[in-house]
């Protein structure tokens, strides 16, 4: 090859590297920047990967590549059409037919059954027992008796399984299960099994004791996969002894509160027709996690009680928007009161729109926060986007220490949303959760006398407290609410 006088080989070497780490750096940029804009749900959320793959190549769009990029949809759409176990399931959309609950529910929640129709796979049906479990000491032990009087399966999944005292008792229980014969499957979020550390993990454990366990969405660096969004945060135990638990707590030492140490939060245990839609809830999630299908049980479960209820699955795998919507419409259809108990809020344009009507039409609408959280960004976050509620009447209270976890929406006297999901965009839009919808006056005056409760003894906060913030926390409370979408 002959090379101009004035180009020498080295030279030449180091022009084509030179343009090859431009191509590289500006196609990346490109790719991730276009995909962003075809398939991001928000502009907000396509205009800031676009930006952040543009200005920061190549981390940005290897960013996006890890936090972005929902590479679980197309896979998941699949076995979700497969896993319907026959439980009369349907997929959710606009256009389904409505059913007649005239006979399970008062009149003025017809319309909010019927948007639920429309937004979830499940019937509302009626006939359950629902009992409030407050922390460990009262969730743990009857969750413990239902796996050792199981006799044909025990499913479990969890975002959080520590394997400390609570941990080790579980293990134990699912052990001796799998020893006598029963069918117990265990699913962990492969990102929450890390919350063990130091120590074993809690699939490594269980697996010594021949029990079926397995990771949802591990990270791993071969082939590389490291989606920190994308968690399954759902929690479930369900047994063929007809019961079922859900709500917000993980398995650990942690959620013991006798001491005033722990976290607080709040678990349900039902019982009747809706622990079918419970357990195929898992079973959807076990062939997504294992490729392996199973189906529901067979067989009516009779009624345990007077609730009618309604299980809400949310994630990235369908409709990334429908449990904000049932939670807007919900609170839309409100006519007395709205009571919220979240730990982690940050609501969007549409639910912030919805509270703030409510408000305006009179309602009695509050929302109750803890004073001490262990995720003190999105506390900051929080707390910028308060002054436009607060603005429109809505009452904003800080309840004391220790953290609470406890997730609660409360409308009236008669409508209760109970389960996984927090107010906020990861809750809502990145991650798998499971809420259960209940139509009963006489068990949700149960939990908002349990608000009311707590309302007595949080502090109120108002706009003046908001406007007396120092200009450094002002600062930094909207800097991370600028960020909000991404937590």
């Amino acid at each position: 090859m002959n090379l101009p006088d004035y180009l020498t080989a080295p030279e030449l070497l180091s022009l084509l590297r030179f343009w090859a780490t431009v191509i590289v750096l500006a196609g990346s940029a490109l790719v991730a920047s276009v995909h962003a804009l075809l398939t991001r749900e928000t502009p907000a959320s396509a205009f800031g990967w676009i930006g952040v793959s543009v200005l920061f190549p190549p981390v940005g769009p290897l960013l996006y590549y890890m936090f972005g990029v929902n590479r679980v949809r197309i896979r998941a759409r699949r076995l979700d059409r497969q896993s319907r176990h026959g439980l009369g399931a349907r997929q959710p959309g606009a256009y389904a037919e409505l059913r007649d609950y005239s006979e399970v529910l008062d009149r003025r929640r017809l319309g909010l059954a019927a948007a639920g129709d429309r937004l979830s796979a499940w019937p509302v049906v009626a006939g359950n027992g629902v009992d409030m479990l407050h922390n460990g000491e009262q969730a743990y032990p009857p969750m413990l008796e239902a796996i050792e009087k199981a006799h044909r399966f025990v499913y479990l999944t969890t975002y959080i399984f520590e394997t400390n005292k609570v941990g080790k008792r579980f293990i134990d229980a699912l052990g001796r299960a799998a020893e006598r014969g029963v069918d117990v499957r265990v699913l962990i979020d492969g990102v929450g099994e890390y919350y063990a550390w130091p120590g074993r993990r809690a699939v490594a454990l269980l697996k010594r004791q021949n029990v079926q366990a397995a990771r949802f969405l591990p990270p791993r660096l071969l082939p590389p996969s490291l989606r920190i969004n994308l968690r399954n945060h759902r929690k479930i135990l369900v047994t063929d002894a007809g019961v079922a638990f859900t709500g917000g707590m993980n398995i650990g030492d942690r959620h013991f509160y006798a001491d005033g140490r722990g976290v607080e939060d709040m678990h349900f245990r039902f019982a009747g027709p809706i622990v079918r839609q419970i357990e195929a809830v898992f079973l959807s999630d076990w062939a997504f996690a294992t490729g392996r299908q199973t189906g529901v049980s067979r067989g009516e479960i009779a009624p345990a009680g007077s609730a009618a209820c309604r299980s809400i699955e949310n994630g990235p795998t369908r409709d990334t928007e429908r449990l904000a919507t049932l939670v807007q419409t919900a609170v839309a259809s409100a006519r007395r009161r709205v009571l919220i108990m979240t730990p982690y809020f940050l609501p969007g344009p549409a639910l912030i729109g919805a509270l703030q009507s409510a408000a305006l039409r009179g309602l009695d609408v509050q929302i109750v926060l803890p004073s001490k959280n262990n995720l003190p960004f999105v506390e900051w976050a929080s707390r910028h986007a308060l002054g436009e509620l607060m603005l429109r009447g809505v009452k904003i209270h800080y309840r004391p220490p220790p953290f609470a976890h406890t997730k609660l929406l409360v409308l009236d006297d008669d409508y209760a949303l109970v389960g996984s999901p927090n107010l906020d965009p990861r809750s809502l839009r990145l991650n798998f959760e499971l809420a259960v919808e209940i139509f009963d006056p006489a068990g949700v005056e149960r939990l908002a006398r349990h608000i009311e409760n707590v309302l007595e003894r949080s502090r109120a906060y108002t706009l003046a407290d908001l406007r007396r913030r120092r200009w450094p926390a002002r600062m930094r409370d909207s800097i991370f609410w600028l960020f909000s979408s991404y937590f």
